[in-house]
């Protein structure tokens, strides 16, 4: 479900949730929902160092 939100998207409600709880408490459904955008954020973000890391390689001294 989640998989298919543009980051920008993902980004954006991320920052909504942590603006409400700058001004009250998140409901339980609340929690579980940020907690789920959280995941995919991260999923997606150690993708991309994964991606990015692959193509590094040490050459030693020279």
């Amino acid at each position: 479900m989640y998989n298919e939100i543009p980051h920008d998207e993902l980004v954006a409600k991320i920052n909504e949730f942590t603006a409400m709880t700058r001004e009250r408490d998140l409901t339980e459904e609340e929690e579980k929902e940020r907690a789920a955008y959280r995941e995919e954020y991260l999923k997606r973000i150690r993708q991309s160092m994964r991606g990015s890391l692959q193509g590094v390689y040490y050459k030693g001294k020279k």
